[in-house]
């Protein structure tokens, strides 16, 4: 089985039992990302969607890719009251290149002041011959 386990030093290390990332071929599976630690953690859920997307541009220019290789977004939200507001920052994020996604609403996740928590899906490119 081909599965490379991965951490980006831009991130920090992870501080429970799992890894950023699990690359599968050219495909990259994300763990949930938040706003925690950001200057974003306590803004609204838009904001925190801006700044997790942040972290998942970050892993895929790592990796060579972009936001254009996003092939599934599945996001745990805590309110569905800014819904409206979280739509329109999704659709600035990923412009033309909408990924499949799912939208589940939880009763919270492991911070209080955490709105959202994001995982995907990237395609990546194919090594160079």
């Amino acid at each position: 089985m081909d599965l490379e386990r991965k951490n980006y030093p831009v991130l920090g290390e992870p501080v429970g039992p799992f890894v950023h990332a699990v690359r599968h071929g050219q495909t990259l599976y994300l763990s949930g990302l938040t706003a925690f630690g950001s200057a974003a953690q306590t803004a609204p859920i838009e904001q925190q969607a801006h700044a997790i997307f942040q972290q998942i541009r970050a892993i895929a220019e790592a990796e060579g890719a972009g936001l254009d290789g996003l092939i599934k977004v599945t996001a745990f939200v805590t309110d569905l009251g800014r819904i409206a507001e979280l739509r329109e920052a999704l659709f600035e994020i990923y412009g033309t290149h909408l990924p499949a996604s799912s939208l589940i609403q939880v009763a919270a996740l492991f911070a209080d002041d955490l709105k959202i928590e994001i995982e995907a899906i990237i395609a990546l490119p194919a090594p160079s011959a």
